[in-house]
């Protein structure tokens, strides 16, 4: 399977797909930008055009569960000191939900992972994303990698 930068592979799709694959790239900039002085918390919002706020609800990589203020802040807190990105393999769209394939490489410190993963995305009437469930494939992780769970909630 050969795997693409999102933006060339975005223009060819349509609907919730294309609206995953806009997310995406909207993350990566965010990710990037958060590392400058003048980058606030605020700028999270950003991503909250596409997500129904009111009863958004993520799952993620350890079984963790974040309401949209948890995940913002959450978001924040990792990007500060992460560098992430990511590479496309497959997106898939049935009915409200779509799913997601990317190959993700992040770097806090010295600490290094790429993963396999599939987000899925469970989308409102609106078009708004409601549920946001995250599937990893990797090896087991440098515990600096899971600094920024700190005060997070994991199941376990």
């Amino acid at each position: 399977m050969s795997h693409q930068i999102i933006g060339h592979v975005i223009g060819e799709y349509t609907g919730l797909s294309r609206k995953v694959l806009e997310y995406s790239q909207l993350m990566k900039g965010l990710v990037d930008a958060a590392k400058q002085p003048s980058f606030t918390e605020s700028r999270w919002d950003e991503l909250a055009a596409a997500v129904d706020t009111a009863s958004f609800e993520r799952v993620g990589n350890f079984m963790e569960v974040m309401d949209w203020p948890t995940y913002r802040s959450f978001l924040h807190g990792w990007a500060q000191s992460s560098d992430w990105d990511c590479s496309f393999k497959r997106v898939s769209e049935n009915g409200n939900v779509v799913l997601l394939e990317l190959e993700e490489r992040s770097s806090v410190g010295e600490a290094s992972s790429t993963v396999n993963s599939v987000s899925v995305y469970e989308f409102d009437d609106t078009g708004k994303i409601r549920h946001l469930d995250i599937y990893l494939q990797m090896p087991m992780p440098d515990p600096a990698l899971l600094a920024s769970y700190q005060g997070i909630d994991i199941a376990g």
